[in-house]
């Protein structure tokens, strides 16, 4: 069994354990920090600080409380002596000075940490002086605790002077580590400057070089300009020669000068009369332009008289061709006598013929068969084309080339064919183009050749439609697009008798793509319904106002006329033409306007037929748009377009009948309203 230990004797290994730890940490440098010190500086720093370590490791084997697993701990520098060295440490830059610091602080090693003692072992009594003192007995508690007392102070005053040692590192660590920043900052201006002593040499080598390469462009140039200078010598004896050679030629081109002057004393002379039969010739061709004109203002009278002879108002009867998935009708339903001269005259009558079942007999025998016979100046067939219609029309054209008002209208139920024959087929097909597009071709065309007689010709378009007696402006875009109320027809001016229309777009046209963009534009803003006859019905008149302007300026010659071309809404009646759905009171007010409308054209033509002093322009929008362009020496023409098919009977009837009124009687003559222009 083992005797107590005494607590002083613990406290007092616990002391003498802790006392190297201290020791150790003091010296070692401080975590984290790097010294950057010349090897010369490094060296007399470390040299006294190995002599204070081996002193004291000598000192440590006679001290009785330490113990004998504890390495010697590090020797601090004095405080005087780490002066003197870092004041002799000289400042040097460079990658030299950092390379040894680093060496130095990689080549220090740890200091060894104290093993911990086991508890219930006692640390040996220390040694004062070199010499053991006398063992106190153990029940001379009085007198270890004095001698734990003394050496607890003279353990804490070198702790003290450690701590000041300590203390004195730290700072000659911070002035090492300022003079470290200092060299630092030497160092990267000193590389700063090398760099661009460098760049500069740089520099000046490649200036060098080029300067090379200058010099010997310039030697090549001068071989270059030798050759040059030897080849212009042998040249300039080349021109001498050519120079003699030159000046015999120029003696001998005196010589056939002097014969040339002769000629031309004879060629002036003839000159003078050529002159004179350039004179005799413009007087001709001044006479020749004369008779032209006159020959032009002839024919533009004769013109006229013919048309007039032909009739101011006329009527045109045009059939459409059976479409696919119609039924074809029967046989002697529509009849096309030949014309007054035969098969080879253009048919001018047709026969109608239906059956009346309300005339049925009760045996059951078929109804009688009713023939309906009527004539117009022209009747086209369903297979007629295009360009065979036009072509009877080229005149009325002319007509308002020569300065006569035109208008065409297209009358008929819906699905006769009024659009197609006006504004043509879809896709853009030529053979399919209508009267609109071939008119404008056709006066585009004429008014080129009449530039070649001095005339010049200017056209300007409008497009407007009639809707429930609204004029609305077909070539409207953008925000003014569908805004029927801002147009209103009026005088152009006080005291004049042309009528335009307020808020309409004019535009000036000169080619045919122009005008197929216009009735493009207008295709699109025409209002149009599905109806009972037809799934997509023109709802309103659509009037195209071409206006002609031509001018002969060396003559003080001009004229104009308007070229109107009128597409009528359906003439259906109101208990076929009804539309279907929601919308029936707006379809039913649309057809009343449609038919008032076409009801006033007709007592108008009437009028106009029968020299009547009043005639009710105003009774209708579309009437008093047209109203200089029907009467006085206006030229009128109406195709009436009919369906070939049984079931529209009532209605091609009704078309065929208000044509027949219509149209003047044969000795009628022309229809002259005096005051209209």
């Amino acid at each position: 069994m083992e005797p107590q230990r005494s607590p002083l004797l613990d406290v007092k290994g616990n002391i003498e354990l802790k006392t190297p730890l201290l020791r150790a940490s003091s010296r070692l440098p401080l975590p984290g920090s790097r010294l950057k010190r010349g090897p010369d500086q490094m060296e007399n720093v470390l040299e006294p600080a190995k002599k204070r370590t081996r002193g004291l490791g000598a000192a440590t084997k006679t001290d009785t409380f330490r113990s004998r697993a504890l390495a010697p701990p590090l020797s601090t520098v004095p405080q005087t002596q780490g002066q003197t060295a870092a004041q002799k440490v000289p400042r040097k830059t460079g990658p030299r000075c950092s390379t040894a610091i680093a060496t130095v602080l990689r080549n220090q090693k740890p200091v060894p940490a104290i093993p911990s003692q086991k508890p219930g072992t006692s640390a040996a009594p220390p040694v004062v002086g070199g010499k053991k003192p006398g063992k106190r007995p153990a029940w001379d508690l009085k007198g270890q605790l004095c001698d734990l007392n003394a050496e607890l102070k003279r353990y804490r005053e070198k702790i003290q002077t450690l701590d000041q040692e300590n203390q004195q590192l730290r700072d000659q660590l911070k002035e090492a580590q300022q003079q470290a920043k200092t060299l630092g900052m030497e160092r990267s201006t000193l590389e700063g400057e090398l760099a661009r002593v460098q760049a500069q040499a740089e520099q000046g080598q490649q200036e060098l070089g080029s300067l090379s390469t200058r010099v010997l462009e310039l030697e090549e140039r001068l071989g270059t300009q030798e050759g040059l200078v030897q080849e212009l010598q042998k040249e300039q004896l080349e021109l001498q020669e050519e120079r003699r050679a030159l000046a015999t030629r120029l003696k001998e081109q005196e010589r056939r000068l002097q014969a040339s002057e002769t000629a031309l004393s004879s060629s002036q002379a003839e000159v003078a009369s050529l002159q004179q039969e350039t004179a005799a010739q413009a007087t001709l061709l001044v006479e020749r332009g004369d008779r032209l004109h006159g020959l032009e203002m002839e024919r533009r009278r004769l013109h006229n008289q013919l048309q007039e002879l032909k009739g101011n108002i006329r009527v045109f009867c045009r059939v459409r061709p059976v479409l696919a998935g119609e039924p074809p009708p029967s046989s002697g339903f529509l009849v096309f006598p030949p014309g007054p001269a035969g098969l080879s005259d253009p048919p001018t009558r047709l026969t109608l013929s239906r059956s009346d079942d309300r005339r049925g007999t009760l045996s059951g025998a078929p109804a009688p068969t009713t023939r309906h016979d009527f004539s117009f100046d022209r009747v086209f067939p369903p297979g007629s084309r295009q360009d065979e219609v036009f072509e009877e029309i080229s005149m009325l054209v002319q007509s308002a080339l020569d300065g006569y008002p035109v208008c065409i209208f297209a009358y008929g139920q819906t699905g006769s064919g009024k659009t197609f024959t006006m504004e043509g087929g879809p896709g853009g097909d030529p053979q399919l183009e209508g009267l609109i597009p071939r008119a404008l071709r056709h006066l585009f065309s004429v008014a080129q050749e009449l530039s070649g007689q001095g005339w010049t010709y200017s056209f300007v378009a409008s497009y407007v439609e009639i809707y429930n007696e609204t004029v609305r402006d077909l070539l409207a875009t953008g925000t003014r697009k569908g805004q029927g109320g801002e147009c209103e027809i009026r005088r152009a001016g006080p005291g004049s008798e042309e009528l335009t229309v307020t808020n309409a777009r004019y535009v000036p046209v000169s080619c045919e793509k122009e005008v197929e963009a216009l009735l493009h534009l207008a295709h699109q803003n025409r209002a149009v319904a599905r109806t009972a006859q037809n799934e997509r019905s023109s709802r309103s008149h659509s009037v195209f106002q071409l206006q002609i302007s031509g001018e002969h300026a060396a003559r003080g010659l001009q004229c104009g006329a308007p070229l109107n071309l009128v597409d009528l809404a359906g003439s259906e009646r109101l208990d076929s033409g009804l539309a279907l759905g929601p919308g029936e009171r707006d379809r039913l007010r649309e057809t009343q306007a449609i038919n008032s409308s076409l009801s006033t054209l007709g007592l108008v033509i009437m009028a106009l037929s029968n020299k009547e002093s009043h005639v009710p322009y105003r009774n209708s929008k579309l009437t008093y748009l047209l109203q200089n362009s029907l009467g006085g020496s206006a030229k009128m023409l109406m195709f009436v377009n009919i369906s070939p098919l049984e079931e529209n009977v009532s209605e091609s009837l009704n078309s065929l009948r208000f044509a027949s009124k219509v149209q003047l009687p044969p000795n009628a003559g022309p229809v002259r309203t005096p005051g209209l222009l």
